[in-house]
């Protein structure tokens, strides 16, 4: 019998490939960075193709590193960056484009339009989200209208639409020579063309991006049997792929929160906190998102709340690469450190516009309340504020829409890594944030879903008893304290507001 699972994590900036054991414990891990190609403002890039590469790389080092082999393995995961939109020819494999990832802001003219003519409302009533940048729908319009040539093949089939999901598994289970053309029912929620009752591509909905069904996946259950490795690729043999899901339902399986009201925060790139609402398909009416949770096997699915920040450990990487005040993400608690709070000042990381609860296409980054006193460790601490201010305005909306009240938040992801900021978010919260002995909560979920479709795994109570705490933060902020913070953030981010118009 195989020991182990495995999961690729292919996310915003990087891909790993993870091996776990039946304790849902790490066995070995490989990681690699590509690119983020940025053409114009407000456009942001990934290179298909070097997704697929860096995705074969760290599959064969993690593999040889641990002495490992696909026999060894009972079934791989996938955990995708979400709404990140793929176009590529059937017979040949090659990309039409670069891939439009979550945080491009180019279609911001569509996403108004389709707000100011009436249908957002049908977007939101089938689709559970408001139409935005932020979604795969729009980015897909987008290219069909930039290329005549494009538009042809995909009215033909020749053309095929897919998140990075459905890249890595057509690739993955043989590409040009038969490569299953599939989608999760997680991932096929993020593009604004599946109906949520049906779980299925909806006709009205793909007329209004003029989306042509003949270029789009079958969306699948989340935990299913999507197909095999081919012996050509990085796995040297046949594996099952038995489970694929956008990265925050994933780290929502990692994170063990299978009972309604149970909720994760996971910062990444951006940060997703998301509420399981079970069964019931809840419709936000204060800014978060409708999504399916995930969907394992024939049951059910299971729904839920979420609220998603485009820029929060994005930020930091600002500070890194645009800035140059910081050597690498450690380097920003130890320069936070340097001072006991920002003496007024905030910076609201908004350089994709708003995402919940605000939905602000025309807001722009800004740092308010400098004054010539202010340092670079004022900012790198405010950096870590906007962080912990974003998930609260999150938390606070997701009170408003559900009466849930959190008692502890659950997170996960590398920024966790940061003491500081975790403390911060206690303290901003007002409630302690634990995380788990298995931070990379992304692929453990994944893999999590491929072992219960591989029988790895009986059933969700096995995989609840496998999470433990590994570290608690406990609020130490006065109320007082706490109350001005979050005054003094809500306006600098009002001062965001409009600062490019979108239509």
């Amino acid at each position: 019998m195989s020991d182990f699972v495995g999961a690729v994590d292919q996310g915003t900036t990087s891909t790993r490939f993870m091996i776990f054991d039946h304790g849902g414990n790490e066995v070995a891990r490989h990681q690699l960075e590509h690119r983020q190609i940025l053409p114009r403002p407000g456009w942001v890039e990934h290179d298909p193709v070097e997704i697929w590469e860096r995705t074969r790389t760290v599959v064969e080092a993690t593999l040889n590193a641990s002495g490992l082999s696909a026999r060894d393995l009972a079934a791989v995961g996938i955990a995708n960056q979400r709404e990140t939109t793929v176009v590529w020819n059937r017979r040949t494999g090659v990309p039409y484009a670069n891939a439009i990832v979550w945080q491009d802001t180019r279609t911001d003219r569509i996403a108004s339009a389709h707000d100011r003519s009436g249908d957002g409302e049908v977007i939101r009533r089938k689709a559970g989200l408001p139409p935005a940048t932020y979604f795969s729908g729009g980015k897909l319009q987008w290219l069909l209208e930039s290329s005549a040539a494009l538009r042809a093949d995909a009215e033909r089939g020749e053309a095929l639409f897919g998140t990075v999901d459905s890249w890595l598994v057509w690739n993955l289970t043989g590409g040009t020579s038969g490569g299953a053309h599939v989608t999760d029912v997680t991932n096929a929620s993020r593009t604004m063309l599946m109906d949520l009752r049906t779980l299925d591509w909806d006709d009205e909905l793909c007329g209004l991006f003029g989306v042509p069904r003949a270029m789009l996946p079958p969306v699948a259950p989340s935990a299913h049997e999507f197909g095999v490795t081919a012996a050509s690729g990085p796995f040297g043999a046949e594996v099952l792929l038995g489970g694929v899901l956008g990265d925050q339902q994933a780290a929502t399986m990692g994170q063990v929160c299978f009972a309604p009201g149970e909720a994760k925060n996971t910062y990444g790139t951006g940060n997703f906190l998301v509420l399981n609402t079970g069964s019931d398909l809840h419709r936000s009416q204060a800014g978060l998102l409708t999504t399916v949770a995930y969907q394992l096997g024939e049951a059910v699915p299971v729904y839920a709340l979420e609220g998603s920040v485009a820029v929060t450990g994005a930020a930091v990487q600002w500070l890194r690469d645009q800035l140059g005040i910081i050597s690498g993400a450690a380097h920003s608690e130890d320069l936070a450190r340097q001072v006991d709070d920002t003496s007024g000042m905030y910076f609201v990381p908004a350089f994709s516009g708003l995402f919940a609860p605000y939905w602000r296409a025309d807001a722009r980054g800004a740092i308010v309340g400098l004054s010539r006193f202010h340092t670079n460790a004022h900012l790198a601490r405010a950096t870590l504020e906007a962080i912990c201010y974003q998930t609260r305005d999150v938390v606070e909306a997701m009170t408003a829409d559900s009466g849930v009240t959190l008692d502890v938040l659950k997170v996960d992801g590398g920024v966790t890594d940061n003491d500081l900021c975790m403390q911060l978010q206690a303290d901003i919260l007002g409630v302690p944030v634990s995380r788990p002995v298995v931070a990379e909560t992304t692929a453990l979920g994944a893999a999590y879903a491929a072992g219960l479709a591989a029988g790895f795994w009986r059933d969700t109570a096995e995989l609840r008893a496998n999470w433990s705490q590994a570290r608690r933060w406990e609020p130490a902020w006065s109320q007082d304290r706490r109350a001005a913070g979050y005054a003094g953030w809500k306006k600098a981010v009002e001062r965001t507001f409009g600062w490019v118009d979108v239509g």
